[in-house]
């Protein structure tokens, strides 16, 4: 251990180390390709078996230094050139390279690589194990080589031997992950695997190609994927940085709910990926479709888009005649009532069940109007429809009064308008309750919210509920598989079909007649 006391042994094994890391990353890239075809939990196993042989390996080659010295020897002659024990580990390395990063090349571009499921089928450990094996092989001569040309003493060699190969270990898993999360990563490595492939067939059929050649494309391709890798990081933080992640990642599904082409700066390509040939057409139906973009909207949507406004409210006074009063129940299809004090709307007192106040007068008393109010909760005009429903949860009520920052009363919110502004128009109790179909000399005049089997009983209309539709209404919509206007007209099972009435979204008069 002289050499201890030698500065220059101590340059020469550094040199040593990162010539031994140099020539090992193209190893490392290899068995971080071969390693991804594993199932995940045997991954980090692999790439440490590959790497513990090849340390095994090249500390093997070193302590046979005497025997690497005669794979230069002549073997035999063909056509006129000699080849030795290390002209055929070079050729059959180099072609097993060339061959082994063409069929990574063709899986890749052909796309069975990323094409995974919950279904895939990986690869056997042992066969990879056996390939990493190989590799090694064909890495460790040209590294051992390497470290008998630059220094004298075997254990230096050794020492650079270890610590390079102990700092691939480390760097092991994080370079993998770095490669098979960019795929033009892999497919740069891949072309250096080819390249190196090349440059051995070419050494070992005795063309020696200088390697400051090779290391120069190879960093040349490095420093310009680099440049692309900012480039883009830039390019996407310029792009998604103005906007939340929750704003984005909503803009994302709508535009695939949609069918529209997002960009690869939007979202991942793998998203971006999802719209090529439009099939996203054919994954999300359109029923799916509106009731995912309404769920989106819960937190960006204010309640003053869904509630009620105080003009369409129906109220009672304390002022009102007991027939007053009795004619608004009579006419009201809402079961909650604001209570307001001598025409002032704008400051309700609190709401009156329609149902408790109906009991009391049924029963002959003089309700106390008052002292049958309940109180509710207030809510902001500009709250959001997703804020609302929690408060109205914590409150454990069903009915809140919207108002404006000034404190007046805008309208009423109930999770009857919630679960619309999700599911679309709901058919209201007073038109299913109501005069659903009426007798015609050509037909059927037929209530949109009626079910289907009432329809097939009370007019032999041949229709069954399915589990997308149980209405005369939902029918229709999946007949033409889109929202209905009025005067559209369907034919089916010998009957005909004419959407007479549409309010907003929702059929609510369909004529029946027979073809």
């Amino acid at each position: 251990m002289e050499w201890i006391a030698d500065p220059t042994a101590w340059l020469g094994l550094l040199t040593l180390i990162v010539l031994e890391l140099v020539l090992g990353i193209d190893n490392l890239v290899f068995i971080a390709i071969l390693a991804d075809k594993l199932p995940p939990e045997q991954r980090d196993r692999a790439r440490v078996i590959g790497l513990s042989l090849a340390l095994i390996m090249r500390l093997g080659l070193l302590a046979s230094i005497s025997w690497m010295v005669t794979l230069t020897e002549p073997l035999f002659e063909v056509f006129g050139k000699v080849f030795s024990g290390r002209d055929l580990i070079m050729l059959f390395g180099g072609l097993f390279l060339l061959f082994k990063a063409t069929m990574e090349l063709h899986e890749r571009l052909e796309g069975h690589v990323s094409e995974r499921t919950s279904n895939t089928t990986y690869a056997l450990f042992w066969p990879i194990v056996a390939q990493i094996v190989v590799l090694d092989a064909v890495f460790s001569l040209d590294a051992v080589i390497t470290a008998v040309g630059m220094v004298e003493h075997l254990s230096v060699m050794m020492i650079a031997v270890v610590f390079s190969i102990g700092l691939m270990m480390l760097a092991s898993k994080p370079l993998t992950r770095f490669v098979n999360s960019h795929p033009t990563v892999i497919m740069l490595c891949l072309g250096f695997l080819m390249m190196i492939g090349f440059s051995l067939t070419a050494e070992g059929l005795g063309f020696h190609i200088p390697k400051g050649y090779l290391y120069a494309a190879i960093g040349f391709s490095i420093l310009i994927e680099l440049f692309n890798q900012i480039a883009r990081a830039r390019r996407k933080k310029s792009v998604q940085g103005l906007r939340p992640m929750r704003e984005r990642t909503a803009h994302a599904v709508m535009r695939l709910l949609s069918g529209r082409k997002l960009e690869a700066d939007e979202v991942d390509e793998e998203i971006s990926d999802l719209l090529e040939g439009g099939e996203t057409k054919e994954v999300f139906h359109r029923r799916e479709r509106i009731m995912i973009s309404g769920v989106l909207q819960l937190a960006e949507r204010p309640i003053r888009t869904v509630m009620t406004p105080r003009a369409q409210i129906d109220h009672i006074d304390l002022a009102d005649t007991p027939e007053t009063i009795r004619t608004t129940l009579m006419h009201s299809s809402y079961s909650r009532l604001p209570l307001i004090r001598e025409g002032r709307i704008d400051e309700p007192l609190g709401f009156i069940h329609k149902k408790e106040l109906l009991k009391e007068l049924l029963a002959g008393n003089q309700p106390n109007l008052e002292a049958m109010a309940r109180k509710t909760i207030n809510l902001l005009d500009s709250f959001t429809i997703l804020n609302a429903l929690e408060q109205m949860r914590k409150e454990s009520t069903h009915i809140a009064f919207v108002i404006n920052e000034f404190g007046d009363f805008l309208g009423i919110l109930t999770m009857t308008d919630i679960l619309e502004s999700i599911a679309g128009e709901l058919p209201d109790a007073s038109e299913i309750d109501g005069p659903d179909i009426d007798v015609l000399d050509d037909g059927f005049a037929v209530s949109g919210a009626l079910n289907l089997s009432q329809v097939r009983e009370r007019t032999g209309f041949p229709a069954h509920g399915t589990d997308d539709y149980h209405t005369v209404a939902g029918m229709v919509m999946s007949l033409l598989d889109r929202l209905p206007i009025k005067g559209d007209r369907i034919q089916w099972e010998g009957w005909n079909l004419i959407v007479t009435d549409v309010e907003e979204r929702r059929v609510t008069r369909v004529h029946l007649s027979k073809t």
